[in-house]
Order: structure tokens, then sequence, then C-alpha cells
């Protein structure tokens, strides 16, 4: 697996991809947002480890140019650890945020979590169990029976199927569903859960949609 660390500052560059290529990786290192740029999009990388405060120019920029060209996975590296952030890189495209400073034990579960996965593909249907989204034509059914959904319960849906067995988030939820920044006193995201639940899981004996605690919501299929 080859992997491409961006990042400027010298010691945890180094520091990352000597310990990656102790892990078994193959690991190159720039040290600028335009000279990761052209690496990531002129050589072929499993997964691209990217730091958000970069010279010349930042994370952002090279995620946002990144995902006009390739769908290699990101991992972003940052001290930002306010939410707002963590929201933004997700929206531009990134995979995964791993907050400064950290344990490297952690970096390594996240790199091979995010090499497991692999590029993220967007499905035309989705099937889960018996529940069927035909992403194209809008079209939701469990079973032979067709579900009628609004235009933000179909969004809603889709971003839950599409991430299957991944715990979402409500700020991530409402970032991706209805492009605003999460307000920790509105209950919007509860409330169309519950609404899409009452189409989607309520007439059914196995329910598909899971609340975890504390963390947010799930789509999958439990025994």
């Amino acid at each position: 697996m080859r992997l491409l660390v961006i990042e400027d500052e010298q010691k945890a560059g180094e520091y990352i991809q000597k310990g990656l290529t102790e892990s078994g990786f193959v690991v190159d290192l720039a040290r600028t947002g335009p000279d990761g740029l052209h690496a990531a999009t002129t050589g072929h990388y499993d997964l691209i480890l990217l730091d958000v405060m970069l010279p010349d120019m930042d994370g952002w920029q090279v995620v946002t140019e990144l995902r006009r060209k390739v769908e290699t996975p990101v991992l972003f590296l940052t001290a930002r650890d306010a939410l707002n952030d963590r929201i933004k890189g997700l929206e531009l495209g990134a995979d995964d945020y791993l907050v400064k400073p950290f344990a490297f034990a952690e970096l390594l579960v996240r790199v091979r979590t995010l090499l497991r996965r692999g590029p993220m593909r967007e499905l035309d249907v989705i099937r889960i169990a018996d529940l069927e989204i035909d992403v194209p034509k809008r079209r939701v059914s469990r079973g032979s029976t067709r579900i009628d959904l609004t235009a933000k319960e179909f969004a809603l849906l889709h971003l839950l199927a599409k991430r299957a067995g991944e715990v979402l988030s409500r700020p991530l939820i409402a970032s991706q569903v209805w492009d605003m920044n999460f307000d920790s006193d509105t209950n919007v995201v509860d409330v169309a859960v519950r609404r899409l639940r009452a189409k989607i899981d309520d007439p059914y004996n196995q329910k598909l949609i899971h609340t975890i605690r504390s963390m947010g919501y799930v789509l999958e299929a439990r025994g």
C-alpha cells in the first residue's frame, strides 16, 4: 500500500513517515500544498494524510482541488479541533479527521480502517435487507411496497444508506442534508429521523435505522 503524507512540520512529517514505513507501508512525504497536490494527482496512492495548515495552499484548498480529479481517501491531520473545522473537512471530501496531538497507534488504526473501506463509490441501487433505494429514479421500497419520501427524507436516507454500518453524528447529518452548521439547541435531525422511521421502519418488523446514544444514527440490518 502506498501512502502520501502532506505535512509541513519537518519533525511531524518524518515521525509519521517513519512509523508508517515501519508498519509496512510505502510512504512519500510532501511539505507544501502545491507539492502535495501535484504528487497526489500524478502518482497513484491508496491513502493521503493531509495537514490543514500548509504553506502556499492550505489543506482545505488541496482537498477541494483533489476531489475534482481523484477519489483517493483523505485523512485530515490537524491541531484545529473546533466542530466547524471538522465538519468543513468532511464536507469538502475528507474521509476522516484526526486531531493533533494523537497517539501513533490511533493513527495506524484510522489508516487501516480507511484502506479497508477504499474510495467511496456512488451506487445506482442500494440494497440493505429488504430496503431498496434506486438513486437515479429516487425510488424507495421495502419488499414489494413503494415508499414515498420528501426530498429531504430521501437525502437523509441516501446519506445513511451509502454509509451503511457507519455511525453518523448529528452535526455531520445536518451539514450534509441541510447544508447548515449544527446548532445544539435544534432537534431538526432528530425530528427528520423520526419522520423517516415512521415510513421506513415503523410498519415493518425488522428495524434498519438505529440510534447510537450520544453519537448519532446508523442504518444497518441487524440479526
